[in-house]
C-alpha cells in the first residue's frame, strides 16, 4: 500500500498528459478527416492524401513494370528495340491511367458518370485553347500504335536530321551527328513530310548529281564516273551503279550518279566520299567542272577604260 501510494503521484501526471494527447489526437484526426462540401462532391484532407498516394504509388509502379517489361523483350532479339520501346510506353500510360481514376475515385468519392462529365468539361477546354497540345498527345499515340517513327530510326525534318532518342507523350526527342537534341512536337511528324531512312527496305538510292564542260567527252565522263563508285565503302554492287545522262545545261551537261547503299543512315558520309572520289578522277582525266559565267556583248559602240579606271562608251561615228 505504501508503495501504491508512491507510485500515484508519480504517474498522475502521465496519465492525464496521455488523455490530453489522444484527445487533441481525436480532434485533429476528426479535423482531417471531416469531409467539406463543395457542390455535390464531398472532400476531406485524408481522402485527398490518400488518392496522393495512388497516384503515386501508380507512378512508381508504371516506370517499374515498363523498365521489367523492356528488359525481359530485350532478351529476345527477334523484337527489334522499337517495338520494346512502344510496349513499355504503352504499360507506362495504362498504368498511369489506372491509376488517375483510382485516385480521383478516391479523393473526391467520384463515379464513373462523374469523372466523364469531367473529362467533357476538360475537352471544352482543350477545344478552346489547348487543341495543339491535343493534337499533340493523339499524334503521340499514333505514333506508338502505327510506329511510322520507331526510336532508333534516322530521319530527315526539314533541313535538320537526327537519331530518334525518345518519343513522349507530347513530343519527340531527335538526337543530331553535333548531339544536339531537337524536341519536335509529335503532331509535326504526323501531319508533315519527313524522310525516315530506317524505314522499310534497309537498301537506299543515292544521287550524285555532276555537271561538266561543253567540250567534255561524254563516254569518258560516264566511264569515270562508274570508276568513282569502285571501291567506295557501303557502297553495293548490287543493284549496279549506274550513270544517266539528265539535260543540257546552260552551261554544263548535266549527269548524275545512282549508287545503292544497306547504310542509308550514313549517306551524308557516303556521298561525301563520292564527291572526293570524282573530283579526283576528273583532275586526272582532265575533265572539267564548269562554273556560271556571263557574257558582256556591245552593239553599235566601243569601250574604253580610262587612266581612273572608270568605264566610257564611245559611239562609233555613223558618218561615212
Amino acid at each position: 500500500m505504501l508503495s501504491l501510494s508512491l507510485i500515484q503521484p508519480v504517474l498522475a501526471p502521465a496519465l492525464i498528459f496521455l488523455e490530453s494527447w489522444r484527445e487533441g489526437a481525436s480532434r485533429i484526426w476528426h479535423y482531417l478527416d471531416d469531409p467539406y462540401h463543395i457542390g455535390s462532391v464531398d472532400v476531406s484532407i485524408t481522402r485527398l492524401v490518400e488518392g496522393a498516394l495512388i497516384l503515386g504509388l501508380a507512378l512508381l509502379a508504371s516506370r517499374t513494370l515498363s523498365a521489367m517489361l523492356q528488359r525481359r523483350i530485350a532478351k529476345r532479339a527477334y523484337l527489334d528495340p522499337g517495338l520494346r520501346y512502344t510496349m513499355g510506353r504503352l504499360t507506362q500510360y495504362v498504368i498511369i491511367a489506372i491509376g488517375l481514376l483510382l485516385s480521383l475515385k478516391v479523393s473526391f468519392n467520384l463515379d464513373l458518370t462523374s469523372i466523364a462529365v469531367l473529362f467533357t468539361a476538360l475537352s471544352v477546354g482543350i477545344g478552346f485553347g489547348l487543341q495543339y497540345i491535343a493534337a499533340d498527345i493523339a499524334s503521340g499515340f499514333i505514333l506508338l500504335f502505327e510506329r511510322p517513327v520507331r526510336v532508333g530510326d534516322r530521319i530527315t525534318i526539314g533541313e535538320d536530321e537526327g537519331d530518334v532518342q525518345s518519343i513522349n507523350l507530347r513530343t519527340t526527342v531527335v538526337s543530331t551527328n553535333d548531339r544536339i537534341s531537337i524536341i519536335v512536337p509529335n503532331s509535326k511528324l504526323v501531319s508533315q513530310r519527313l524522310i525516315n531512312w530506317s524505314y522499310g527496305d534497309p537498301r537506299a538510292r543515292l544521287a550524285i548529281p555532276v555537271g561538266v564542260a561543253y567540250n567534255s567527252d561524254i563516254e569518258l565522263v560516264t566511264a569515270t564516273l562508274l570508276k568513282a563508285a569502285e571501291d567506295v565503302d557501303n557502297v553495293l554492287l548490287e543493284p549496279a551503279p549506274k550513270v544517266q545522262f539528265l539535260k543540257f545545261g546552260d552551261w554544263s551537261l548535266d549527269f548524275r550518279l545512282l549508287v545503292w547503299t544497306n547504310r542509308p543512315r550514313i549517306h551524308a558520309q557516303i556521298r561525301s566520299d563520292l564527291n572526293y572520289r570524282i573530283e579526283r578522277l576528273f583532275r586526272e582525266a582532265r575533265i572539267e567542272i564548269p562554273f556560271p559565267q556571263t557574257e558582256l556583248r556591245l552593239r553599235g559602240g566601243a569601250l574604253q577604260i580610262d587612266t581612273g579606271d572608270k568605264l566610257v562608251t564611245e559611239e562609233k561615228s555613223l558618218d561615212p
